[in-house]
């Protein structure tokens, strides 16, 4: 079922059709095509079925997205399960589908939670986010979809052009109806951004396109806002890879990787 106009004014990524299934709103449209969805909301999807496993009192730790194919603006259906249960160290994973097509799958280490505080070390500095901070300007040959539902503010560099850049990043829309997005999921709805971020790459000459995405988690973000310190490195055979700081205004919060698949259009 595709999407309709009515689903299309919809203020969130998806709305719920039952059980495990969800119809991805006008939102959800990447900048390449808009009958494919950025993977920012998808991924956030994931961890919102991961989410909704019994813990336990474990923490999510790490979180890999494969991305099998791309993922149409049309039902989609998500499950997980908990593939390899331990009492302190366990593997969690889910799986999203259109049709019986699957799209991409996730899998995630949950370690029990302790009290740490004392042994911690000191989050790293974040990007200042100031009313200074200008909207950011991406490049004309992208669609809006996904890049219009989340407001972006620039702390460093300049999305539009080539090389390293910090973002300030926000929903404006919710997730699932009108639930309110937990802060992975609000994490991870910007996470898989980092190689537009930084794309180092003339977008109307070049393809990069990510075929995974890993976070590695430090702690939950606090507020709406998250930030995001990313550059991109291209080797000499079609492989890139783009490196992501993410934060709050308290400091760092998780790294994030991508690899590329980088070719001439």
């Amino acid at each position: 079922m595709a999407a309709s106009s009515a689903s299309s004014a919809f203020p969130a990524f998806y709305q719920s059709r039952g059980p495990g299934r969800y119809l991805p709103t006008h939102h959800t449209a990447g900048p390449w095509s808009p009958d494919a969805q950025h993977f920012g909301p998808p991924s956030a999807l994931l961890v919102r079925e991961l989410e909704r496993l019994a813990d336990g009192g474990k923490r999510l730790a790490r979180v890999t997205v494969e991305i099998l194919g791309p993922a149409p603006l049309t039902e989609l259906t998500v499950s997980a399960e908990v593939s390899r249960p331990g009492r302190s160290v366990e593997l969690v994973s889910a799986r999203l589908a259109a049709g019986d097509r699957t799209v991409a799958v996730a899998s995630a280490w949950r370690l029990a939670a302790t009290d740490t505080r004392e042994a911690a070390t000191a989050d790293g500095p974040s990007e200042p986010m100031t009313d200074e901070c200008p909207r950011a300007s991406w490049p004309e040959a992208w669609l809006g979809g996904y890049l219009d539902a989340v407001e972006w503010r620039v702390a460093r560099g300049d999305v539009a052009g080539p090389g390293p850049s910090a973002v300030w990043a926000r929903q404006r829309v919710a997730l699932v109806d009108d639930e309110v997005p937990s802060p992975w999921q609000r994490l991870f709805a910007i996470a898989d951004s980092g190689s537009g971020v930084s794309n180092v790459l003339d977008p109307t000459r070049w393809l990069f396109i990510n075929s995974e995405l890993t976070v590695h988690l430090l702690r939950e973000p606090e507020g709406e806002w998250i930030g995001m310190a990313a550059e991109t490195s291209v080797g000499p055979r079609g492989v890139g890879t783009a490196r992501s700081t993410l934060s709050d205004a308290g400091g760092t919060v998780a790294f994030g990787t991508q690899a590329l698949l980088v070719r001439p259009r």
